[in-house]
């Protein structure tokens, strides 16, 4: 059995020097006594995946609301699909496979039910007391104190590299341990992007198995239609068929190839970039003002224009706005009414307003926390 010396051992002797290696982290905002045989990001890992709150992204909305389908993404999947891409890339260009693993499985944990409408609907009425959301932020605040596990301190606890990578978009709205500009590792780098792969791919994949869009509308995409002409070529498929189940085959491995080619893609860019920027050093990652982990500007075009028609044509389809509107709707109700009767919380949100936080806050982590079916339950029971 490997010992925690000799995994950081193999580590350090593996890593590219501008790897976020377990030897050179910062460690953790309360002192423990470190794990004898796990690595301080696999801990980490392993912390996330057994709280409440990463159980729950598996009842909350993805882009259909999570009992649309069985087969469509819910938030959960849609982490481990990104978990499963950031580790990819990592291992391809030298990176912390682990910390990235625990970026992309934590990085939705504060994700509200109902999608970015739910996102919406909280941040305008925070908005209201000056006051706003963001779901990164929540991620983190819910990693560094509102889950509760541990008896002498809030929190899981997780490694400082951990905590700075969750916050991608306002970094300095926050206290970070590390300063730096984009990130403080090329691991959170890379989750940024899985993200963006995963979700780009799987709404395509979402999108036509719904039938919001068809099969045929796909080809005036360049990705796919480059992607799919590999399918052809490798599967001698030369002709969509009438039959669904053979379209559906068809355009698996279609989306399969789309992720292949953004992946190579970006792992191409990304060591030009750190060729080019002379990167041989994660103090050098720290320092470098603007983004090392990227796409080239062909892949960056044609991961656009197929954004757009999601955006315009899945994300705004009446459908799924319809839902989308109507959690909003409930999230608002919600909010307003523990506002007005904040004796109706739970308990230990109750603990929380008793303990000095503001009111709005321990709402929106309440709320924040809650899964589709049951911010939907607490609606009719609350006649709302």
């Amino acid at each position: 059995m490997k010992t925690n010396l000799q995994l950081i051992k193999e580590e350090n002797a593996s890593l590219a020097p501008y790897a976020m290696k377990s030897s050179q982290s910062l460690g953790r905002v309360h002192k423990e006594i470190e794990d004898t045989t796990r690595l301080p990001f696999q801990r980490d890992r392993d912390r996330v995946i057994h709280c409440k709150s990463f159980r729950r992204l598996q009842a909350k909305t993805q882009v259909f609301v999570s009992y649309f389908g069985d087969h469509y993404r819910d938030r959960l999947t849609h982490s481990i699909e990104v978990s499963q891409i950031a580790r990819d890339i990592s291992r391809s260009l030298g990176l912390n496979e682990d910390l990235s693993e625990v970026l992309s499985l934590a990085h939705d944990i504060g994700h509200p039910p109902f999608g970015h409408g739910g996102e919406d609907a909280l941040n305008e009425v925070m908005e209201e007391f000056n006051l706003g959301f963001e779901h990164n932020e929540q991620s983190r605040r819910i990693i560094e104190h509102l889950e509760k596990v541990y008896p002498h301190f809030d929190g899981l606890n997780v490694t400082k590299e951990t905590l700075d990578g969750l916050l991608k978009h306002n970094p300095h709205n926050y206290k970070t341990y590390i300063d730096f500009v984009v990130s403080p590792h090329l691991e959170g780098q890379v989750m940024d992007l899985s993200d963006e792969i995963a979700y780009t791919n799987h709404d395509v994949d979402d999108g036509l198995r719904s039938g919001i869009f068809k099969l045929e509308e796909m080809s005036q995409f360049s990705l796919w239609q480059n992607a799919k002409e590999q399918v052809t070529k490798k599967y001698q498929v030369h002709k969509l068929s009438k039959d669904q189940e053979t379209d559906s085959r068809f355009y698996s491995r279609v989306i399969s190839n789309m992720i292949s080619q953004m992946i190579v893609d970006l792992c191409l860019q990304t060591e030009k970039n750190l060729k080019s920027n002379h990167i041989d050093s994660l103090d050098k990652v720290r320092k470098f003002h603007g983004k090392l982990v990227d796409f080239s500007p062909g892949m960056k075009k044609k991961k656009a224009e197929l954004r757009r028609f999601l955006v315009e044509c899945f994300y705004h389809n009446p459908k799924v706005a319809k839902q989308i509107n109507r959690g909003k709707k409930i999230l608002k109700n919600l909010f307003f009414y523990y506002l007005e009767h904040p004796r109706k919380l739970p308990q230990p949100f109750l603990t929380m307003q008793k303990n000095g936080e503001r009111l709005e806050i321990v709402i929106k982590d309440y709320i924040a926390g809650m899964t589709d079916h049951f911010a939907e339950e607490q609606h009719l029971l609350l006649k709302l």
